[in-house]
């Protein structure tokens, strides 16, 4: 039973360091990575992932070796997962509409062809 216990232990462990790890490489991608959008998509992807691995091997390990369920980390967990992309998303947009230009090697633009639409639309409607 003992070896059973170590060996659950040291997966929640090697899930809280995966975490740790993902976010180390989220944090190289924001240093790296040439543009607004392309460090956000780094932050918003890598980052999440690593804070929601951290905080489930967390939450699991009091849950199963503690007997303590913590509404914190269960809410910790949620709000990540819903904001973090979100945020990000936000943020990409709005520098997309506020002027922030391209990586210069990036090949497509696809919100270029909605927001003509959108303008040709509100164009014609004001008119």
């Amino acid at each position: 039973m003992e070896m059973i216990r170590t060996a659950v232990e040291l997966l929640f462990v090697l899930l809280i360091l995966t975490g740790a790890l993902l976010s180390a490489v989220s944090s190289v991608g924001l240093i790296r990575l040439p543009d607004v959008y392309l460090r956000s998509h780094a932050a918003a992807k890598s980052a999440t992932l690593g804070v929601l691995c951290v905080l489930t091997g967390a939450f699991l390990y009091f849950a199963f070796f503690l007997d303590f369920v913590s509404a914190k980390l269960l809410l910790g967990i949620v709000f990540v997962f819903m904001t973090s992309p979100l945020s990000a998303h936000l943020t990409g947009r709005a520098a997309y509409r506020s002027g922030v230009p391209l990586w210069n090697r990036r090949i497509q633009d696809d919100l270029k062809e909605v927001l003509e639409k959108e303008r040709i639309k509100s164009d014609s409607s004001t008119s």
